[in-house]
């Protein structure tokens, strides 16, 4: 299958270059997930398709890998010779780029564009011989595999534990003109190298087991995949503003959802997920609009519970500044390419809706192609909390000094402009009691300035308003401007004030996030998320005590315990206070922190109550602006709680079933396969002891060996309950040492009796020791070699191979039986599990349970793979004790 990145090829033909080809190169690179996917091949049929057209290409370098289909493309086409390096007495074939550039072909083929080209060729990467073919402007063909790129290499080592130290920056690749992904699933490149159509025969059993595991190479896959991805979103965004355009391309279903902080948020993000989920692979977004100064009524709470609600549902949470909502809202929804937009029905009251259309109505008239949802919600129409008054925005102490400077500052200035009456019309007097009045305003805020404003109207009037010394105005041009001087003065005092206010809830906002950072920080740090939280609340607000309160549902037991089972679960907390009296009271303390907890929410100062939890503080009644920050910690503190309980839930819920599990498959395997060996040896020894029977030596002999096999039967059974027992309770007792697989499989060999002399080994000679305990690695190994003989077909005997893989050691035993669907893989490993076998003479089904559990104990694995051509491959991977030298990984998956 072929992926390919817009603007792409698969449109039509590439036109051909011309002769002159002036200006810089194109570079089209050839892209694959792993090795043997096909990228070198598909390059060669680019090669002749172009040859066919009329197009002068040329080879300048093409890997084969010794694979008889590629070596066949070559037929036809005109190969540059390569350049032959020497280097430390061997010699090296490279790319001959001044023989291509002499040569000027219109289109060359390089592979292998990671390469790392043998010192003395010039350049030190294939990819800047690239870059020179390019410079020169010839197009050139290449290609390169996923775990080379320089920004996935330290991934692709984790995945894969191989290291590469080929690798190309990833913005050569991105700077092609064209990236085409040559694409295949893992089960066919896994098939194509069991055919040898990838690698020489002796190197398909190491390769399939190591760096082509199916897991491998389906993570590698998903990497390629994504990286075109992203490589097709920037050029498509590339495009989209290189053009000029706006507009929604709904290339991929992406649902906005705008919050405000209020109430009616959960109702809109439920529905918005709804919505996404309709659509396979859509994405949701949530945003809220802060204003630009920073300031906002949204409540805290609210959004930090949003926030949660929307990242449990598999969406993400944003914030954007603008004080013009509906504008921001479309820009932030544009900028992500969003298809639709849910907003709620406005709260506002009807007379306000009247004599505005609401950020719903703007929105949906300027959305353009973007689908807008109007959703409604039980907060319709009840109205928006409004911001402070203003007197709000200065202390008490400034309001004072406020009055104090107009009681002294306008009788001073009467006095002084009353001497200079001669020297001043009443347009000066106003604008210096305007002054006045504005320095008011500076000093106490709105009310001082309005008491001021009234009085140094009257004193105007009064003392410089003809006629003089009585409150009455001769002139109408006086009496509009003491009515402009009053309003003015108004304004202004209202403008300081306001100042002031939002001065003062900027400075509180700041501190508020920095409070709730840093909490935030502490509980991400800590283990201890609910006791971290506490601890800060009572640190930032200056508390005795903060206590999470529970309502009890036992109360009147007279219990003093906090532990006990509430609406969200368990969880094992401070002893409430007071002894009995905490239980009567019908609350249970959760968690505290600091001296003197509260046993009821009416014993502290401050309460925010959440369900039927409560965050109970003692030391001071806390200010209205201050509680909206101790919501958002209480709501922290709940989910806090919320996420213990069900980790203490599981954790308690898991052993329980797991051995509920066991408990009913051991009675029934104990039903039947535990009498049968029993059975058979009571018959035999009953029949030997018969008084009326006279048995010959052969039947006697016989009947001996009947309940000698009988009886080791049922040894071997108990002895495997028992080990799995001590598995479960932890009790086995592990003695590792360094020992030899070929130490090993001769005993396990013999164990298994004349069956086992058909199984094929195949033990690299420099194969290091394991560091294993002896006794417990030929209980695995019997068990593993065992279940392959009863399952292989007639001349078709088992393979144990082994292999390193870094620092581990890896044992293969391989069986070409029916196998068992991946579906199947866990259930094999479950104790008493046969997978429908009916033949319960062989055991009670915990070979496989019992094999995995020791082989963990060792710090081991045991994994489950497909046989390539049919039958099931078990992989024991245990510590090598020491590892040789290996080869490079270049090497290995070369290719």
């Amino acid at each position: 299958m072929t992926t390919e990145e817009l603007p792409s090829s698969a449109a039509g033909p590439a036109p051909d270059t011309t002769s002159t080809r002036p200006g810089r190169g194109k570079l089209r690179i050839y892209l694959g997930a792993a090795p043997g996917v096909g990228k070198t091949y598909a390059m060669l049929n680019e090669a002749h398709r172009r040859l066919e057209r009329g197009t002068d290409v040329v080879v300048g370098l093409v890997e084969t890998h010794g694979r008889a289909r590629t070596e066949a493309l070559l037929d036809g086409l005109e190969v540059v010779p390569r350049r032959v390096v020497e280097y430390r007495g061997a010699q090296f074939a490279e790319l001959d780029v001044d023989g291509v550039l002499a040569r000027r072909p219109e289109v060359v083929l390089v592979d292998e564009l990671a390469h790392t080209n043998v010192p003395g060729t010039g350049s030190e990467k294939r990819w800047q011989d690239v870059e020179r073919l390019l410079d020169a402007g010839i197009e050139v063909l290449s290609t390169v595999n996923i775990q080379h790129l320089e920004s996935l290499n330290d991934v692709v080592q984790t995945i894969t534990g191989v290291p590469q130290r080929e690798t190309v920056p990833d913005e050569v690749v991105r700077a092609a003109d064209q990236v085409e992904l040559v694409d295949i699933a893992p089960e066919a490149l896994r098939r194509r190298m069991a055919h040898g159509n990838v690698y020489p025969a002796d190197r398909v059993d190491a390769a399939l087991g190591n760096y082509f595991r199916v897991g491998n190479l389906t993570a590698l896959r998903e990497l390629a995949l994504l990286w075109l991805a992203g490589k097709v979103d920037e050029q498509l965004d590339r495009y989209r503003a290189d053009h000029g355009i706006d507009s929604t391309w709904e290339t991929r279903e992406r649902v906005v959802v705008a919050l405000t902080g209020g109430p009616e948020g959960d109702t809109l993000i439920r529905r918005a997920a709804r919505i996404a989920a309709r659509n396979t692979g859509a994405d949701l977004l949530a945003v809220h609009v802060m204003h630009a100064d920073g300031l906002t009524d949204a409540n805290p709470a609210n959004l930090s519970r949003q926030r949660i609600l929307v990242e449990n549902l598999g969406g993400t949470y944003h914030q954007v500044v603008g004080d013009d909502v509906p504008r921001a809202l479309l820009t932030f929804a544009k900028a992500e390419n969003a298809t639709q937009l849910v907003l709620g029905a406005s709260r506002r009251g009807r007379l306000a809706r009247i004599l505005a259309s609401g950020t719903g109505v703007t929105t949906t008239a300027l959305s353009g192609s973007i689908d807008v949802h109007m959703v409604t919600h039980e907060q319709i129409g009840r109205g928006r909390r409004r911001l402070p008054r203003l007197s709000a925005g200065l202390t008490l102490r400034r309001r004072l000094y406020g009055a104090a400077t107009a009681a002294v500052l306008l009788p001073l200035l009467t006095l002084v402009l009353a001497d200079l009456r001669g020297s001043l019309n009443l347009t000066s007097d106003v604008l210096l009691f305007l002054l006045a009045i504005v320095a008011v305003a500076l000093v106490g805020g709105v009310w001082p300035a309005v008491a001021a404003a009234v009085a140094g109207s009257l004193l105007l009037n009064y003392y410089f308003v003809p006629p003089l010394h009585e409150f009455t105005i001769a002139e109408r041009n006086n009496a509009f401007a003491i009515v402009a001087f009053v309003a003015v003065a108004l304004m202004v005092s209202a403008v300081v004030d306001l100042a002031a206010r939002r001065t003062s809830q900027a400075a509180r906002a700041t501190a508020q996030a920095e409070v709730l950072s840093t909490a935030a920080g502490d509980v991400l740090r800590g283990e201890r998320a609910l006791p971290a939280l506490l601890d800060r609340v009572r640190e930032t607000f200056g508390m005795t005590s903060v206590t999470l309160l529970e309502r009890d549902p036992d109360a009147g037991a007279g219990s003093a315990s906090a532990e006990r089972t509430g609406p969200l679960g368990r969880v094992s907390a401070a002893p409430a206070q007071n002894g009995s009296m905490a239980g009567r009271s019908g609350w249970r303390v959760v968690a505290t922190s600091g001296t003197q907890p509260c046993a009821r929410p009416e014993e502290g100062d401050t309460e925010v109550p959440i369900d039927d939890l409560a965050l109970v503080l003692r030391g001071r009644v806390l200010p209205a602006e201050d509680r909206r920050v101790l919501a958002a910690f209480a709501a922290q503190a709940v989910v806090a709680l919320r996420q213990r309980r069900l980790a203490e839930a599981a954790a308690e819920a898991g052993p329980l079933a797991e051995a509920d599990r066991t408990r009913t498959a051991l009675l029934a395997a104990v039903s039947h396969d535990l009498r049968s060996p029993l059975a058979s040896a009571k018959a035999a020894v009953t029949a030997l002891r018969s008084p009326g029977v006279q048995w010959k030596d052969a039947e006697r002999a016989e009947l001996l060996a009947t309940a000698d096999e009988s009886l080791d039967q049922l040894t071997r059974l108990v002895n495997n309950l028992l080990d799995m027992s001590r598995l479960q309770a932890g009790a086995l007792a592990v003695h590792p040492a360094p020992i030899g697989v070929d130490d090993v499989l001769p005993a396990v060999l013999a164990e298994l009796g004349p069956a086992s002399r058909a199984v094929q080994l195949r033990l690299p000679d420099d194969l290091p020791e394991l560091y294993a305990d002896p006794v417990l690695l030929e209980r695995i190994m019997a068990n593993l070699i065992g279940n392959a003989l009863r399952h292989s077909p007639a001349g078709r005997p088992p393979l144990v191979s082994a292999s390193t893989l870094g620092d581990r050691v890896e044992l293969r035993v391989v069986d070409r039986g029916p196998g068992v669907r991946e579906a199947d893989w866990q259930r094999i490993f479950v104790p008493f599990q046969r997978l429908g076998d009916t033949d319960n003479t062989t055991g009670v089904g915990l070979g496989l349970a019992l094999s995995r559990g020791l082989a963990e104990a060792m710090g081991g694995t045991l994994e489950p793979e497909n046989t390539p051509g049919g039958g099931l491959t078990m992989v024991l991977s245990l510590t090598a004790a020491a590892v040789p030298a290996l080869p490079r990984p270049e090497e290995v998956i070369e290719g």
